[in-house]
């Protein structure tokens, strides 16, 4: 991670940073803290991003003493102590995550794309809401495995956003088919939670429902889209990129065994 940053240009430094203090906002966790430099979240276990300790300024640091507290207050809460890996953390930090045992969770990028070349236009098989409905928050939860398919815990996380947000579904012949949301916050806007169902794909739902997304994304004046994906699904990657995204930075989530 160290290096990336390196590697970075300054703009795409800032842009790295602009992308995870707004994530913060438009992925909110039930729970969150502040300590030092870091943003420490809790949601049941639902999502990687909302249950795990994020660095928030380039350069972050961790001293062995909050790393300890950090991993306690997890641990009360029946979770996994869980640190996310930007490009944002301190050298010192990523080594003492490395020291303590930390394995590998999942590795993920970061993807953005500029909306300048965006225009609005109406969909008709697209609707989108302002808060989340019962109707999407089970949609996106039936079609989604594990603890992800848990809608108690997906619409606690949902109905927390406080932002101008677009909770969007793709209906065919009636039935709702594809589901997405995105989350406006100072020019620019998360998209996440895009799925599409298992019988329907192949069709284009999900690039025209992601598409309806950017468009309400202009509409709200952003200049930016982003999003995270796991740098293993390649048909998400092989369909972002088809659609003008582009990789900004890799992350890694890494997590500390309960028994240690």
């Amino acid at each position: 991670m160290t290096e990336e940053r390196t590697a970075l240009s300054q703009d795409d430094l800032t842009l790295v940073l602009d992308c995870e203090r707004r994530i913060v906002n438009a992925w909110p966790s039930p729970a969150t803290l502040l300590i030092g430099d870091w943003v420490v979240r809790f949601a049941g276990g639902y999502s990687g991003r909302a249950n795990s300790a994020s660095p928030l300024k380039p350069g972050a640091q961790l001293d062995e003493k909050t790393l300890a507290l950090i991993e306690e207050l997890y641990r009360a809460d029946g979770l996994p102590p869980c640190i996310r890996l930007t490009p944002l953390v301190g050298e010192a930090t990523r080594d003492l995550v490395l020291a303590r045992g930390y394995e590998v969770k999942d590795a993920s990028l970061g993807l953005v794309r500029s909306l300048t070349d965006v225009v609005f236009e109406a969909e008709p098989d697209l609707q989108i809401e302002a808060r989340p409905s019962q109707e999407w928050v089970a949609g996106v939860a039936a079609r989604q495995t594990g603890i992800k398919a848990d809608p108690v815990k997906l619409s606690a996380i949902v109905d927390a956003v406080r932002l101008p947000a677009a909770f969007a579904t793709w209906m065919v012949a009636g039935e709702p088919v594809a589901f997405g949301m995105s989350v406006a916050e100072r020019g620019m806007a998360e998209i996440g939670s895009v799925v599409v169902d298992p019988a329907h794909r192949g069709h284009g739902y999900g690039r025209r429902l992601i598409g309806g997304l950017m468009g309400w994304a202009r509409a709200m004046e952003a200049d930016w889209a982003y999003l995270q994906v796991d740098r293993t699904n390649a048909v998400a990657l092989g369909l972002y990129g088809s659609l003008g995204f582009r990789q900004l930075y890799t992350y890694e989530t890494r997590v500390l065994d309960l028994a240690e």
